[in-house]
């Protein structure tokens, strides 16, 4: 038997299992990437809680530790989902509206009457703590339940806002056109007043030449005596 075939006869290099197991949790943390980005993207885009997926009671300090992980999480120059850039800016967005106070105790109002209102369906007091067995039996959980009565108040309050939006257009809208019916009129004005003094001179002849000629009428009137 010739080299060549002993050569080609040989077994393919074995990997190791330190390879195997790095390379399968390689694949497996690109898998979570995508994962975690979809689950952004497909998250109610009016709750940063939601997006951030963080509990509602968070404080600020676990709201940016938990934007930091994620967002190296699934950053563009680590994650190869198409979407990605647009998930890491609903991130920075939601992390940016809880970092702002205003907006902030907006949100926390939202969910503080979320949860009056959902006590209040089980006949339950507002003072009633998450330990609570009623609570902790509920299915759909009382968490589920917070999210979808969440839900439903932030899209009448984005429904309010926007009508009042457009309501506020309208009446620039209608202020706009009386300004503009305004201006037109002042010039109509101007241009009626520019063609009456322009015809000053013949409205002045044609009253001296209707004045003679009744004077001239009267001198031919003949006296009878």
């Amino acid at each position: 038997m010739s080299s060549a075939s002993a050569s080609s006869s040989k077994p393919p290099a074995s990997v190791s299992d330190a390879e195997i197991d790095k390379l399968l949790s390689r694949e497996t943390s690109a898998l979570q990437r995508e994962l975690e980005v979809d689950r952004i993207l497909k998250a109610f885009k009016l709750n940063p809680f939601d997006i951030l997926d963080v509990d509602e009671s968070a404080t600020p300090e676990e709201i940016k530790k938990r934007y930091k992980q994620l967002s190296l999480f699934i950053h563009p120059d680590k994650c190869s989902h198409a979407r990605a850039p647009e998930a890491f800016d609903l991130l920075k967005k939601a992390e940016s509206e809880l970092s702002d106070e205003k907006k902030r105790e907006n949100i926390d109002a939202v969910i503080t009457q979320s949860r009056s209102l959902i006590l209040k369906s089980l006949s339950l007091p507002p003072n009633t703590p998450m330990s609570d067995p009623t609570l902790r039996r509920l299915d759909p959980s009382f968490r589920v339940r917070m999210r979808t009565q969440t839900k439903e108040l932030l899209i009448d309050e984005e429904l309010r806002r926007r009508k009042a939006i457009k309501m506020n257009l309208a009446n620039e809208g209608l202020e706009a056109r009386m300004k503009e019916e305004e201006v037109a009129g002042r010039k109509r004005k101007a241009e009626d007043d520019k063609v009456w003094e322009d015809n000053r001179e013949q409205r002045v002849d044609s009253w001296r030449t209707f004045s003679n000629g009744k004077k001239k009428k009267k001198a031919k009137v003949a006296l009878l005596g």
